[in-house]
């Protein structure tokens, strides 16, 4: 038997370190390069109290070439498509390199980005305009939005979202992976 590349370890170190700090991740139809992390509102901003599901697929070539990250419960943000989820920014679009992992997403940039939005370089032109024009009237929207998709209601029925609700069974946490699973997650 073949020992897993360094990407492959990588990955699974990777994983296993957002664990480690107690993030909740779900493997998708039991796949390790793909898989969700549940990523909470920044406190003191109009997303504090959220809770999103954002999905990673980790590419073949990672960590030399970025992960695809989405939100998978709707957000309204200037630089986070609303329909697909789809983030832009571009330390994970354009300036990636293997020394980021996915404790950096997760810790650092996407937290940094619902904490200062980029209305200059908008994927939802509606938020931005909203953000620019009325910054009263952006914060009542997040918050509205942030009741109705992305609550701790929604997170546990899995509603709020079609594909999220879809996409929950299909779901498994790291936590039912056996021993023997986990054994081939050479770190």
């Amino acid at each position: 038997m073949s020992s897993p590349s360094a990407g492959k370890r990588r990955a699974d170190a990777d994983v296993v370190k957002l664990v480690s700090k107690h993030r909740e991740v779900n493997m998708i139809n039991h796949q390790r390069n793909t898989f969700t992390v549940r990523l909470d509102g920044p406190e003191e901003t109009p997303y504090e109290g959220g809770i999103w599901r954002v999905r990673v697929t980790l590419p073949d070539k990672y960590p030399f070439k970025s992960p695809s990250i989405g939100f998978v419960n709707r957000i309204f943000h200037p630089n986070i498509d609303e329909n697909s989820g789809t983030v832009c920014l571009d330390v994970i679009n354009q300036t990636w390199t293997a020394l980021y992992d996915l404790s950096n997403i997760f810790d650092e940039f996407l937290p940094h980005l619902l904490r200062y939005p980029n209305p200059l370089d908008p994927m939802n032109s509606n938020a931005a305009s909203l953000l620019l024009h009325d910054k009263d009237g952006y914060d009542s929207k997040v918050r509205e939005y942030v009741v109705q998709f992305a609550n701790r209601d929604v997170e546990a029925t899995g509603a709020g979202d079609e594909a999220a609700g879809a996409q929950e069974s299909d779901n498994s946490s790291l936590s039912e992976f056996s021993d023997d699973d986990v054994a081939g997650m050479e770190l």
